[in-house]
């Protein structure tokens, strides 16, 4: 039996999942050098304002910020520099489909640690309205308002 590798989340965009409705996720490899991997490890690297752009047939990661490693003097990289992602040429090929639609791109949402490689989560994003935005903050507040209610009836109050 093969054991299910651990996975370690180092990184997770939220202002994706506020902006964007996440209609499919897939997981993909990112090419990264020596003391880039060092600083992902370290999570010192920042998903917030980063989406994905299709090159030549490959997709690249843009706008994602990784800090210079500390003790990497000369073998540091540039923060903000586009990196490759790993993807079948297929899921590529279909995603690029969906990106030519209106409203639809490619945003990383999750980098994590499976077993000594560092992946990417990304998804096929659709933008939000402002009106859907409300919605979903009246959701969770009436949610939140829900759970303190049956709090209050469980201690009696």
């Amino acid at each position: 039996m093969a054991e299910k590798e651990a996975v370690k989340i180092l990184q997770t965009n939220k202002k994706a999942y506020h902006d964007y409705f996440v209609e499919e996720v897939y997981e993909c490899g990112i090419e990264l050098y020596g003391t880039e991997v060092k600083s992902v490890r370290l999570g010192e690297m920042n998903l917030k304002d980063s989406y994905c752009d299709f090159k030549d047939g490959e997709l690249f990661v843009c706008g994602m910020h990784i800090s210079p490693y500390e003790k990497g003097n000369v073998f540091n990289r540039e923060p903000y520099r586009q990196r490759k992602l790993l993807l079948h040429k297929r899921e590529i090929l279909k995603l690029f489909g969906w990106v030519k639609r209106d409203g639809y791109t490619v945003i990383p949402l999750k980098v994590y640690l499976k077993g000594p490689r560092v992946k990417v989560e990304i998804g096929l994003c659709k933008g939000k309205k402002l009106y859907d935005k409300r919605d979903d903050m009246a959701r969770r507040d009436a949610g939140r308002e829900m759970e303190r209610a049956f709090k209050q009836r469980d201690r009696g109050e």
